[in-house]
């Protein structure tokens, strides 16, 4: 790192050991009154932030690529985001649209209904959270359907509560001592397509579809029973896995043919993450009912179920959230998909384009690195004992997760083996370049 690059506002500057003093005392104080079932991937003390830029209790400035895990859309405290907080509180905090009206609820579902993909009239239920979202879909498609099953994917995460935690097959230990979670929930193999030409990502595409077909609709559940097919269209935990379009079209024929809805979980993925609105549209993708939050206010909680209206037909009490739709966080909400109308989605686009682009190469050059994937800023590095075996090699994954926090770069894993890529998308060119050149100094060091 050079004196300049050092001293720049928009780039890392730690000042201390890591952690220092003042976060190894915040963490004793957490070890003691904290969940235990929190995960920390290393000692980050958060103080404050601005755009994509963190800085901890004791002074050291990081390059956050986490964004809080896909959610701070617009950055950290976005000026915009902040001012429309500031204002909607001064006014009116809350009310509760479960059961009276506001304006700004109403504004907030009319521009989802607007967005999300295909033609069709849509309505949006709003709850607080992304396993809110998913439990929602759930009820919505047992209610409509008539029917009581689901099929979900391997690597998927849908959430922890029980509903949401049935659907979620991504690490074990998130299931483990919670038996039994919601009844009636079948998974399969999803599109894992490593680093394979167009023929074979086809063939990977059809290979799911039949192992539904074949497999489990003839030997375990009549597909007359499933409600619904529930998927991330990119997945986010299970190590941002792009699935080909054949899969989209396949899976979507096959859901006509036995009256079977679609949720596509785009907690992770939407709101402009992978340089357009919903990773749906990259693929011409319309689900049924569409599962957000995260993104969709920039830190403040929320989340919203948005389904096409003949779907949504289920009567009054059927579903409920106190807090679901506080007008503040509409209001961060619409004052973030204005700046993600007006810019970010573009940005999202044109850096993570080049962002991928240099880490494309990495294949080549480093033994370690297996395979990039990925779209717009969404995107996944995964690590491998070497490129002839492609053996997994989560260790040296964590390996370099923690060279990169030691270097001021904050990244974090995804999948066995993967590293996941999802800063803000107000990130600028020159703090993506920093970050790929941190992650090589990374696989530099793995080499040595």
């Amino acid at each position: 790192m050079s004196t300049l690059e050092s001293v720049r506002a928009d780039l890392p500057h730690l000042v201390t050991t890591l952690p220092g003093p003042k976060a190894q005392a915040i963490i004793a104080r957490d070890s003691a009154v904290l969940s235990p079932s929190y995960t920390r991937s290393y000692p980050l003390v958060v103080d404050h932030g601005e755009g994509a830029i963190v800085q901890d209790v004791d002074g050291n400035r990081f390059l956050d690529l986490n964004a809080g895990i896909a959610v701070v859309a617009a950055g950290h405290c976005h000026p915009r985001v902040v001012e429309a907080i500031r204002e909607q509180a001064g006014k009116l905090i809350h009310m509760s649209g479960t059961d009276f009206y506001y304006e700004n609820m109403v504004e907030l579902a009319e521009k989802l209904a607007r967005l999300a993909p295909g033609d069709s009239p849509k309505r949006v239920y709003f709850g607080n959270s992304g396993t809110e979202a998913i439990e929602a879909a759930i009820k919505l498609a047992r209610k409509h359907t008539k029917r009581d099953q689901f099929v979900a994917f391997f690597g998927g995460f849908h959430g922890r509560t029980m509903g949401s935690l049935a659907l979620t097959a991504s690490k074990s230990v998130q299931q483990q001592g919670f038996f039994p979670a919601m009844p009636g929930v079948h998974h399969v193999p999803y599109p894992y397509v490593y680093r394979s030409s167009a023929s074979s990502a086809e063939a990977c595409a059809l290979d799911c579809i039949r192992n539904i077909e074949d497999v489990l609709f003839r030997h375990k559940v009549a597909p007359q029973d499933v409600a619904a097919f529930v998927l991330e269209p990119v997945q986010g935990e299970g190590g941002y896995v792009v699935p080909p379009k054949r899969f989209f079209d396949e899976l979507r024929r096959l859901a006509d043919t036995h009256g079977i809805l679609i949720i596509a979980d785009e907690v992770q993925s939407g709101m402009g993450r992978t340089g357009k609105m919903f990773a749906s549209e990259h693929f011409d993708f319309v689900p049924d009912i569409i599962a957000l939050a995260k993104g969709i206010a920039s830190g403040m909680p929320l989340g919203a179920m948005i389904a096409r209206a003949d779907v949504m037909d289920w009567t009054p009490g059927s579903h409920a959230s106190t807090f679901g739709g506080n007008p503040v966080c509409v209001a961060a909400a619409l004052a973030t998909i204005e700046l993600l109308e007006r810019e970010l989605i573009a940005n999202a686009a044109r850096v993570g384009a080049h962002m991928k682009g240099r880490l494309d190469e990495f294949p080549e050059r480093y033994r370690h690195v297996g395979d990039v994937r990925g779209l717009g800023l969404m995107i996944g590095v995964e690590i491998v004992r070497d490129r002839q075996s492609k053996e997994r090699a989560p260790g040296l994954r964590d390996r370099i997760v923690q060279g990169c926090f030691e270097r001021g770069v904050l990244v974090l894993g995804a999948g066995p083996n993967s590293i996941r890529i999802c800063p803000p998308l107000v990130i600028t060119k020159d703090q993506a370049d920093f970050a790929v050149d941190t992650i090589e100094e990374c696989l530099r060091t793995l080499r040595a």
